[in-house]
C-alpha cells in the first residue's frame, strides 16, 4: 500500500485516534504567560487615569484632548512595552528561573517556549510601542527609545545593586509621564503626572519588596540582589512600609497640584482613602515570619489599589 494509502487509512480497532496538534490558541496562551498578562492590571490602570488628567489640561488649554485613536495607540504603546520587558526578563533570567523551584515551570525553562521564540516576540513587541509611539507624536516618538531602554534595563540592573526595586518602580512609572505626555502631545503641564510617577514609583518598589521575600534564600546563595537580601527580612518589611506612605504622601500632593487644574474633587480624596486602607492591610496581613499570604497581599491587594484608584479618577472626570 502507498504511503497516501496510508495515509487516508482507518486507524486499527482499539487504538487511539492521534493526539492534535496544540495550535495558535495554545501558542498565544503559553506567550501570554510568558508575559504574565494578568499582570497588566498593576500598570495599566494609571496610565490610563494619567491619560483623564491629560485630556482635561489639553482641552483647557485649546487641545484637543483624548481621542479613541489615542486611547488605542497608548493602549499598544503600553502593551507593547510591558511585553517586551517582560520577554527580556525571562529570557535573561532563565537559568535562575530554572535553578529556583518556585519559577522553574516558566515557559522557557520548562522548554514550552524556546529562547529564539521569546527573543523574536520581544523584539516584535519593542516595535510594536516604538510605532505606537511614533504614531503618537514627535515627542512620544523621540522619547520611547530611552523609555525601551529603562523597562529592558531592570532585568540586569539586580545582579549588582540591592535598589533594583527602586529601578522596577522607575520603569513603570514611566507609563503615567508617557501617557500624559502621548495625549498632550509635548511636555506642556510636565508637573502634573510628576506627583502621580513618583506613586507609582514607590508602589511598585515597596510591592516588589515583599514579592521578593519569597526567593530571599535563592536570591542570597545565587549572589542576586535585592532589598530583603541586604537587609533581612524584617528591614524589608519596614522599608516597604515606608515606600508606601510615600505612595500616600505623592498622591496627596498630586490632588493640591493638579486638584485645580483637572477639577479633581472630594471623590479623588475617598479614592486616597480606599487605596491607604488596602496597603495598611497589605502590609498587615504580611509579617516577619508569617508569609503564608504574600501571594494576596502582592496579586489581589495590589490589583485594587490599581483600578481603585482608575475608578476614583474616572468618576471625577467623566461623571462630575
Amino acid at each position: 500500500m502507498s504511503a497516501e494509502a496510508n495515509a487516508l487509512a482507518p486507524p486499527p480497532p482499539g487504538s487511539s485516534p492521534p493526539a492534535p496538534s496544540p495550535g495558535v490558541w495554545h501558542d498565544a496562551r503559553a506567550f501570554s504567560r510568558l508575559v504574565k498578562l494578568g499582570h497588566t492590571v498593576f500598570g495599566l490602570p494609571f496610565a490610563l487615569a494619567a491619560a483623564m488628567l491629560a485630556d482635561r489640561y489639553a482641552v483647557a488649554h485649546g487641545g484637543e484632548g483624548l481621542t479613541w485613536g489615542r486611547l488605542c495607540l497608548l493602549v499598544l504603546a503600553f502593551a507593547g512595552a510591558r511585553a517586551a520587558a517582560m520577554g527580556w526578563n525571562r529570557i535573561a533570567d532563565r537559568r535562575f528561573d530554572a535553578a529556583n523551584p518556585r519559577t522553574a515551570d516558566r515557559e522557557i525553562p520548562a522548554g514550552v517556549i524556546s529562547v529564539r521564540a521569546a527573543a523574536l516576540f520581544t523584539v516584535l513587541c519593542a516595535a510594536v510601542f516604538v510605532g505606537a509611539a511614533v504614531a503618537l507624536g514627535p515627542v512620544p516618538a523621540v522619547l520611547s527609545v530611552p523609555c525601551l531602554v529603562i523597562v529592558l534595563a531592570y532585568s540586569l540592573f539586580k545582579r549588582f545593586s540591592w535598589a533594583s526595586h527602586l529601578f522596577l518602580g522607575l520603569a513603570l512609572a514611566l507609563a503615567p509621564g508617557g501617557a500624559f505626555v502621548a495625549i498632550t502631545g509635548g511636555l506642556s503641564g510636565w508637573w502634573i503626572p510628576v506627583p502621580l510617577m513618583l506613586a507609582v514609583a514607590t508602589w511598585v518598589a515597596g510591592f516588589d519588596v515583599l514579592y521578593s521575600l519569597a526567593d530571599e534564600s535563592f536570591d542570597r546563595a545565587h549572589g542576586l540582589h535585592s532589598i530583603p537580601v541586604r537587609f533581612g527580612v524584617r528591614g524589608a518589611l519596614v522599608i516597604s512600609a515606608l515606600l508606601h506612605v510615600g505612595t500616600m504622601a505623592a498622591l496627596g500632593a498630586l490632588h493640591v497640584v493638579a486638584g485645580p487644574v483637572t477639577g479633581l474633587s472630594w471623590v479623588h480624596l475617598c479614592g486616597l482613602l480606599l487605596i491607604a486602607t488596602i496597603l495598611v492591610h497589605e502590609h498587615w496581613i504580611v509579617r516577619p515570619g508569617d508569609l503564608r499570604r504574600l501571594d494576596k497581599a502582592f496579586f489581589d491587594l495590589n490589583g485594587y489599589v490599581a483600578l481603585a484608584y482608575l475608578a476614583a479618577v474616572a468618576v471625577d472626570v467623566l461623571v462630575l
